[in-house]
Formats: C-alpha cells, structure tokens, sequence
C-alpha cells in the first residue's frame, strides 16, 4: 500500500519513462476522453468540487484510468491511498481502512483509495470493500480493463458509478505525442525532434488509442535515432519512418472467452439475428466456434433470442431452437456445428416480436404498488357467503365465442395497457382479435359495467375514467406512451443523445423535457432555461429526489434575446452538445425566440461547437369542432361547416405552427433544417356552453371566417349544436405537434 504513488520529484520524473513523465498533473493536461472530463461532464464537476463518489473507471490499456486517478490525488482535499491488485490482499484492505477510520476520527477527512487492476482480486476480497464502501468509510476508485459488470462484484458496481473510457482518437495521440516533443521539462523540448513523412502518422495508427504505446514508441524511436543519446541542447533529431516501424508492433485482434470480446461477440450474433440478417449472423457465429466458445452457451442465447425478439412472431421457433440443443447433447462437435447453424438460420429468417418486454410493464406496475384483487376474481371457495367473494363473476365459456368483457386488472390499473401485439407472423394474425376484444372491454367499462359490483347494479362512469379511456384507447390503436409524454419520447429518440452529452433545454417551465434530458444526459449535464422565478422554484421542488450533482442548471429569462447569456452563465460553459427547443416559439414569441435563437447559435458556434437543435411546436389542425357536432348536424349543414373550418385552417389564419413555418423559422435562426416528424394525439378536453359561443364569436378570426363561409343563420345552427354536444362535459380533442431537427 502506498500513500505517494502520485508525488514524485520532478528529477524523478525526469528519469522515468516518457509514458509516466508525460503523465497530465491536472484536468486542464488531461488529453481526451471529452465524454466524462470535457467541460460541463459530471465526473469533472465532482473532481472540480472535491465531491467525488466511488467511480469505477473502465477501459482499454492507455486510455488514462491511472493518469485520471493521478489527477484527482493532485486536486482533492482528501486522503489519498493507492493499491494494486495484482499485489496486495485482504491484508492492505484492513490496513486501508483502518487508517481511513482513524483520519475520519481524528481530523474529519474523507480517505479516498484507488485500486488499480481491482478485477484481480475474488470475490472474497471484494467483498471485504464492500461494507466501507457502503458506510462512507472510504471512497472507491477502481480501474480495470474488463468489464466491471462481469468482473467486478455487483454490489460494488452497484454503489458506484461506472465511467467508460474510449481508445483515444488519432487526433488526441497527436496531441500527446506533440506535446512530448515540445515539452522541454518531462520531453524532447530541449531538442529539434523532427518526423519524416508519415513517422508520426504510423506511429498513432498503430497505436490504436493507447497513449502510453504511443509514448513507449515515440521515446524508443526518438533515442534510437541519435548515438549516443543524449545529444547536445538544440540538435537536430530526425525520426525516419523506418524507425518508426521499428518502434512499435501492431496488436493482434484476439478473442478471449472470458472477456469484453466474448461478450462484444455474443451481442454481434444476437443483435444480427434481431436484425434479421443471416449472413452475419453466420459471420459472428462461426467466429465464436472458430474461437472455442462453448456451444451451450451459444444455444443459450439462442434461446433467448427466440422468446425476446422472435417471440409470438413465430411461437416455433423456441422449440425449433431446443430440439436443436437437445440433439447437439447427442452429437456433438464437429457436426454439431449443423444444428447451431440451422437454430440461426431459422432465428435470423423469422418474423420478429418483441411483445413478451410487456412483462416487465407489467412488473413496474407491480412494484409501483400493491394492488387488491378484485372481489369478483377472488377465491370463491372459501369466502363467497361471508365476504361476497367471485361474486359478480362472468364465466368466459358460457358465453358465445367463449369471451365476454370484464374487469381482470385491479381498480387502481383499470384502463391499463400492457402487451402492444406485434403484426407479423402468427402475431400478426391474433392481433386484431386482440384489439377487438380489447375495445369491447373499453365500451364495457365506458358503459359503467366493469364498475358494478353485479350485473344488475346501476352503472356509473367518473369525467376522469373517461380521459382514461380515451388514453387507453390512442394506446391500444398506436402502441405509443400517448400524450405529451408520447412527444417528449419522440423528442429524444429523434435527437438521440449520448449519456454524455451537455442538454440544453429552453422554455423548459413545465420540466418535462427538461426531466428527460437529465435521465438521459446521466453522465453529462443539462442546463434549463425557464420564463419566470416561479417556474424555477417549482423545477427545484420537482427535482429534489435528484442526487445533487446530476440536477439541472436552472435560470429564469424573460428575454428570449438574452437566452444565450443565461445558458452559458448558469451552465458554467458553452459546450452544449444537444439543445431541445419544446414550445420555445410559441413561449416566447416567434419573433422574438428567432433573434434569441439566432444569438444563441451564433455563441455556441463562437466556441466551436455545432450542437444538434430538436424544435417542436404544436400546429394547427383542422377538424376538431366538425366532428364535436357530427352526431348533431344534417349532411348539408355538416359538409358547409367542415369545408369553411378546412378552409381556414389551410388558410394559414389558425394560431400555431405548421412545418412549413416552423422550418422558416429554422432558417432565420441560421440553421439548416433536417429530419421532421408529426406528433399526433387525441386527447379528451372539458367543454362547455361559454366555449362553443367564444369559439363563433364574429370577434374571433376562427368565428369570423366561418360566418363569412357559410353566412350567420348556418352559424347559429353549428352553435346550437355545439352547445348540445357541450352539455356531456367533454369532447375528443386533436393534438398535433411538429418535431424538427437542425
């Protein structure tokens, strides 16, 4: 165990190895790796702040897992142990934390251990870090090279944040290696080093992201190229590209059973089954025989591969796949290697379904809550005289077609959907009996029958089962979360940002895109900027259940024009990667939110930034007051009134923002727009009589321009009959919203 892996003298790094004497002192060194340390990431506001949580940090050889714990000893406050695991036991576990239980006692600082290699140690010896990882005792940073979620105990993993780093990019190994030759301390500064055409170059390709290959190469053909070494200050070194080649070997591409490749490969085959490929599919899998993976674990897959992506799409091919396992046990290699193949084929040539993922709704819905079962599907066995248990309960086969609509979810889920039927294959072929019984449950609860505690009582139906219902319904036809959580999906799966991504999120008042941003940014950061104090107060509220480094940055702006100076201040940057604009031009004015926009990307541009911009703006639809009034107007009279109500909205007089002008918009902000999706949903709105005369007032563009259609008397008609269809409290609303990138 040593306290000082990480101080050194400056002569000491001066005789070490180039790859350590090079090794970044602070974060402002660091080279790469932008995804977790670039400005506005968590892991450098917890390194900035000295509020660091036990971190797993994982990736290839020379990526900077130990140079990243090198700078946190160089900037924390805390006490700072380093173990290796490859050579220390239980032992120095005991002695760590004692010493950190007696810098706690003593002087109330936080002890701070990094264990390198820590997927070396057994599970014994991990677990032995568990209980003061748990309590605060000490605070982990573990570096290895698998992957922590095979190799590491999962619960250590589980109290930890994992942080993956990448082979670095050519451009960050020039950096470095550029930065060693200038460098005249810890490199080559004192000297002219100069690369002949391509060294260099050859030298970062073949070091395939590892910057202390890189570093180990460049020292070996910098010192080789002059004899003796060193030479004089200020002589000239020339690294020929065959001195290059010779400094360093290209890696061979191997695939280890027990590691990162096994697993990279597995996910290849399954992911070429799912997609329905099956030259890949042959591909990956004779690469996992030709390597000496274990078929039982390949049919294993394969297995679940037939339940989860091929499914009731095609409910033979579970049993195609096991009558294949079951033979290989008689066969064996070399022509087992038939029955794998043809498991594959069949998985890869299937129609696909993933409708079994439905369980797990339903098992969120479980641990959501502890729902009663319904009396009527109790156990009537034992309490039916007392309590009135099975009573009320319809006996399916003594019903035509063996079916009759009635209430099986818990009261607390009624209206709930959980298995959205696929439409290929076998599945194909029940899915609309599915829909259709599903819709007779729907008019059955609707008609107060799955309320009744017997068929004979009166029924009842509340105004918000109704929105339920309706709910239910746009769900069962669409397969969508429905709504505006339905728009906030399609949002961000548009935009699709990465977990490391820095999400700006304007007129973010409502929190919903902004709550999305902060999930799916997890190893980012998200910055909302709201109209008024008040929304940030309830935004605050909204967040406390939120671990205190990952909440937004928050700030009130009124002035659509100074929103780029309220972003970049609250975030603390402008390195925004996706900015999600929900609403921000109607918010604010279109006007205004175009000149705001139009400084906003010019500010990031400044910094050298082309972030991904999602806009989306509700748009006018036609329609909505002609079907209200359907049920209540003849042919003539309905036809007049939904042609006039087309023709105003196709006029362009409707509030909102067609595609057409949202892009305009777009363009004015100095953006290109691109992929653009509607969103549409229906929706259930309370009306009533007040609305119906507001909506055909003649001071209303809307009322003006219908009288002007179809003349006052017809008007007078369409009102009456709105008020009619008002007196039921509600009426299906269309939604339509406009999703565009730039």
């Amino acid at each position: 165990m040593s306290e000082d892996l990480f101080s050194g003298s400056v002569k000491d790094e001066a005789r070490g190895p180039l790859a350590d004497r090079m090794r970044p002192r602070d974060l402002d060194e660091f080279i790469g790796q932008d995804h977790i340390v670039g400005p506005g990431r968590l892991l450098r506001r917890a390194i900035q702040r000295d509020r660091l949580s036990s971190i797993i940090l994982s990736g290839p050889p020379g990526t900077g897992k130990t140079t990243l714990a090198r700078v946190i000893a160089n900037t924390t406050s805390s006490r700072f142990i380093s173990i290796n695991a490859v050579l220390a036991g239980v032992q120095a576990i005991r002695d760590a934390v004692d010493s950190a239980k007696r810098e706690r006692e003593l002087y109330d600082r936080r002890t701070i251990l990094f264990v390198d290699e820590v997927h070396r140690w057994n599970k014994s010896q991990q677990d032995a870090l568990l209980p003061y990882v748990e309590n605060g005792t000490i605070v982990l940073i573990g570096a290895t090279t698998e992957n922590p979620f095979f190799e590491v105990n999962k619960a250590l993993v589980s109290r930890s944040r994992v942080f993956q780093l990448h082979p670095l990019g050519d451009d960050d190994l020039t950096a470095a290696a550029r930065s060693a030759v200038a460098d005249r301390e810890r490199g080559y500064g004192r000297w002219k080093v100069e690369f002949d055409g391509g060294a260099l170059e050859h030298l970062v390709k073949v070091s395939d992201g590892d910057a202390r290959s890189l570093l180990n190469a460049l020292e070996l053909a910098i010192e080789t190229s002059v004899e003796p070494w060193p030479p004089a200050d200020g002589e000239r070194v020339l690294v020929t590209l065959d001195a290059a080649e010779q400094s360093i070997q290209r890696r061979a591409v191997l695939y280890d059973r027990d590691g990162d490749y096994h697993y990279d490969a597995s996910s290849a085959l399954i992911k070429s089954l799912r997609g329905s490929d099956p030259d890949a599919a042959l591909y990956w899998l004779a690469r996992m025989v030709y390597a000496g993976e274990d078929p039982r674990f390949i049919f294993r897959r394969l297995l679940i591969s037939a339940s989860e992506d091929v499914g009731l799409a095609d409910p033979a091919a579970i049993g195609v796949v096991a009558s294949c396992a079951e033979a290989y046990e008689r066969i064996g290699l070399p022509e087992g290697q038939f029955l794998l193949t043809e498991a594959a084929l069949y998985l890869a040539t299937a129609p696909k379904s993933n409708s079994a993922l439905a369980y797990f709704d339903a098992l969120a819905a479980v641990e959501a809550e502890r729902a009663e079962v319904p009396d009527h599907l109790k156990d009537a066995s034992r309490d039916a005289e007392g309590l009135g248990h099975g009573a009320g309960y319809l006996y399916p086969h003594a019903y035509r077609s063996h079916w009759t609509a009635q209430q099986y979810l818990p009261d607390s889920l009624k209206g709930a959907v959980f298995y959205q039927p696929g439409s290929l294959g076998h599945e194909a072929r029940v899915r609309d009996e599915v829909l259709r019984r599903r819709d007779a449950q729907l008019a059955a609860w609707l008609s107060g029958e799955l309320d009744a505690p017997s068929p004979t009582a009166a029924p009842t139906a509340s105004p918000t089962s109704h929105a339920q219902a309706a709910s239910w319904t746009a769900r069962a036809d669409s397969g969508s979360a429905g709504g505006l959580a339905g728009l906030r999906d399609l949002v961000f799966k548009l935009s699709f940002p990465p977990r490391h991504a820095n999400a700006l999120v304007l007129a973010a008042d409502d929190g919903l895109m902004l709550r999305e941003a902060v999930r799916t940014c997890s190893e980012g950061s998200a910055c909302g900027v709201c109209r008024d104090e008040q929304s940030i107060e309830r935004l605050a509220y909204a967040f406390r259940d939120v671990e205190e480094l990952m909440r937004p940055s928050l700030v009130a702006c009124a002035d659509a024009e100074r929103i780029a100076d309220a972003a970049v201040g609250a975030a603390g940057h402008a390195g925004f990667d996706v900015v999600v604009a929900a609403g921000f031009l109607s918010a604010y004015g279109a006007e205004s939110a175009v000149e705001g926009g139009r400084a906003l990307v010019e500010r990031l541009r400044s910094g050298g930034r082309k972030p991904a911009f999602a806009f989306c703006e509700r748009s006018p639809v036609a329609g909505a007051l002609p079907a209200i009034v359907a049920p209540l107007l003849g042919g003539d009279a309905l036809a007049a009134f939904a042609a006039a109500d087309e023709a105003f909205f196709a006029s362009g007089a409707a509030p909102g923002f067609s595609r057409e002008r949202l892009e305009a918009a777009i363009v004015a902000m100095g953006l290109e727009p691109g992929r653009s999706e509607p969103y549409r949903y229906d929706a259930r709105r309370a009306i009533g009589p007040r609305d119906a005369e507001a909506w055909l007032s003649a001071d209303s563009a809307y009322g003006s321009a219908i009288a002007s259609a179809i003349g006052g008397e017809a008007v007078a008609v369409v009102l009456d009959a709105l008020k009619k269809a008002a007196e039921s409290g509600q009426a299906a609303w269309p939604n339509l919203w406009t999703v565009t990138l730039a």
